[in-house]
């Protein structure tokens, strides 16, 4: 065009005012502007520029939000209207409330290569919010963001923002735009109400796990409607729901045939009615229940064990009106033939009867826990361990009317028993007993013996003769034991793997030596956390003696430079762990040596060391792998 006019030079910038094209008048409307121009022929007729008004132009924000939903619900793909959704709030918020059946697909739209591709919206996402994070808000982007990349399958909201927290609209935002949410959890939220839940219902039929702990608002109404709408759950968690009661767990038992876990805690509304229609329908296909701080009484028991055939796993807790009686019943309906694991704990009702009892009626029961029981005795605990051929686990804890005689005589009763726990039971003292009557127990692997002050030497002594095949030992807390009652224990053990000792403050340096030497080709994990006696000779020994140990614990021990460097020097190819945490008297002489063991190293302790933060810099440095703490 230049050649023709017979006119030359490069493209300019021309100003506005010398400008009258009209549709370029229209297209500009903030006045004098610099626009870039092609060159061309000069306009014969100039006009003058009209500057309009903006101020009257049409905008989509004067629309009603009826007639914007319709707009946004025919936006073509996820990209679109994750930018549409980032114009305003009031956009995202109506974005949320288009349901996926809602949105308009064009088969005819050509999609270019590089746009986003569709997938099925299956559920395979997970998003959890938090504290500040959760506000209806954030919900709201969570459901626009995944409705077109794979689909919302489990949300976990923990807690609320204090100003602007979840309420119905933002849980009714994930209903809309999220129908494939198969688990919901709920802890913390006190605005959310039946309104959000019956939104969630209607709208997230596949609902296969819910999990409501301290929400105020939802009463049985929601949880009517999740029963009624939800066929597919199998989980069902209700913690301090104070709204909640029997009309809910009654609609719950009688729809909801495919559920297969139960909790309920702390719901004062919840009694006998309400667990009694959980377990009695012919349906019920109930197979680990949790009872916790209910007014259920002796009824609710004796249907649990009449009716509860497929249960495995039961847990029973804080149960302030369940009597001798319901325990005793509940063993001896025999209804409880697959029951596997039993725990017991803050019952007063739980008595040496009711424990006979269990052991009758239980045949299947493999594990049992029994917590602050006052009422139970070595005489419950005796005929329990006769009664229950199949038991491998039993755990003691705070039951402070057991003493050693029950303790021994129930571990020598128990041809199966693979792991013994007690914890902090008081009854038992260090006494003299004969033990040539008892059997031993060959089956015993794992014997965990925890802040029981009153068992000491003596005591361990007789526990050595009778579990000769040890593969763990946790005698932490134990301040009363000495190297003379743990020796014969250690030599009368075949292969310990790990071995816990700590707080044990009375032990040397000679049962660490024992250790390394005797268990040199199995010893694996070592806690000697607070033994002050043990120094730089037990690092020596272990050094010397124990090539598969992975894990060493000699936090508070008197332990040096020296002791590190020996250490160093050892055969510890496999050492991951090492906690030297109070050993004040490891400084800055020791990082060679840490570097050396840091090759393997995966976690190091160094709090209250004598190690420099410049040394500590080193460390990081150098053992980029290895998590250090100092």
């Amino acid at each position: 065009m230049p050649t023709l006019v017979n006119y030359s030079g490069d493209d300019k910038f021309y100003s506005v005012r010398s400008l009258c094209s009209a549709d370029l008048g229209l297209m500009l409307s903030l006045g004098h502007a610099e626009v870039y121009c092609p060159p061309r022929k000069r306009a014969r007729i100039s006009g003058p520029f009209v500057v309009e008004d903006r101020s009257k132009d049409p905008s989509l924000e004067i629309l009603p939000d009826e007639c914007l939903f319709e707009i946004l619900r025919r936006l073509p793909g996820g990209r679109e209207r994750g930018a549409a959704a980032c114009v305003s709030k009031r956009w995202l918020m109506l974005l949320s409330s288009v349901r996926s059946s809602e949105i308009c697909s064009n088969d005819t739209t050509m999609v270019s290569k590089d746009e986003d591709l569709e997938v099925e919206c299956d559920g395979y996402l997970t998003r959890c919010v938090e504290g500040k994070e959760a506000t209806d808000v954030r919900l709201a982007t969570i459901a626009v963001g995944t409705s077109t990349r794979g689909g919302l399958g489990k949300l976990i909201i923990r807690g609320s923002n204090s100003v602007r927290g979840i309420t119905n609209v933002g849980l009714s935002a994930i209903a809309h735009g999220c129908p494939s949410l198969r688990v919901l959890s709920l802890w913390n939220v006190p605005f959310i109400g039946d309104e959000g839940l019956l939104k969630v219902a209607r709208e997230c039929r596949s609902l296969e796990k819910l999990d409501l702990s301290q929400c105020p608002s939802i009463s049985n109404k929601g949880l009517v409607a999740i029963a009624e709408n939800c066929p597919s759950l199998t989980s069902l968690t209700i913690e301090s729901c104070p709204n909640i009661g029997n009309e809910g767990m009654q609609a719950i038992g009688k729809r909801c045939t495919k559920l297969q876990s139960l909790t309920i805690k702390d719901c004062p509304l919840v009694g006998d009615q309400g667990v009694a229609s959980l377990l009695s329908s012919g349906v019920s296909m109930l197979t680990k229940v949790k009872l916790h701080g209910l007014n259920i009484t002796d009824f609710s028991l004796a249907v649990i064990g009449h009716y509860g055939k497929l249960i495995t796993n039961l847990n029973l807790s804080s149960l302030r009106n369940v009597s001798q009686k319901g325990f005793w019943v509940m063993g001896n309906a025999r209804g409880l033939e697959s029951l596997v694991s039993l725990t017991i704990t803050l019952c007063r009702g739980a008595t040496d009867v009711g424990l006979e009892a269990l052991g009758k009626g239980c045949p299947s029961l493999k594990h049992m826990c029994i917590r602050k029981c006052c009422f139970v005795s070595d005489a419950g605990l005796v005929a329990f361990a006769k009664m229950a051929g199949s038991l491998e686990s039993l755990n003691l804890e705070e039951c402070n009317r057991i003493t050693q005689t029950g303790v021994l005589s129930a571990v020598s009763n128990c041809m199966k028993l693979k792991s013994l726990s007690l914890v902090k039971c008081m009854g038992i003292k260090d006494l003299v007993l004969e033990t040539s009557l008892l059997s031993p127990c060959e089956s015993l692997r794992s014997l965990s013996i925890r802040s029981c002050p009153g068992f000491g030497s003596i005591s361990l002594a007789m526990v050595g003769k009778l579990c000769p095949k040890l593969r763990q030992l946790d005698l932490s807390g134990l301040c009363g034991i000495t190297d003379a009652g743990l020796l014969p224990l250690l030599e009368s053990c075949e292969g310990l793997v790990k071995v816990n000792l700590s707080d044990c403050l009375n032990l040397t340096d000679q049962v660490v030596l024992s250790l390394a030497t005797r268990y040199c080709g199995s010893l694996e994990l070592l806690n000697l956390d607070g033994c002050r006696k043990v120094t730089d000779a037990s690092l020596v020994a272990i050094a010397e003696h124990c090539p598969l140990l992975n894990d060493l614990d000699v936090s508070k021990c008197a332990i040096t430079d020296s002791g590190v460097a020996a250490l160093s020097r050892g055969v510890q190819v496999n050492l991951q762990v090492l906690s030297l945490s109070g050993c004040s008297m490891v400084s800055n002489k020791s990082v060679p040596s840490l570097k050396k063991l840091g090759e393997n190293l995966l976690g190091l302790n160094l709090q209250h060391c004598s190690v420099s933060c410049s040394s500590i810099e080193v460390l990081v440095e150098d053992l980029w792998r290895c998590d250090i703490l100092s």
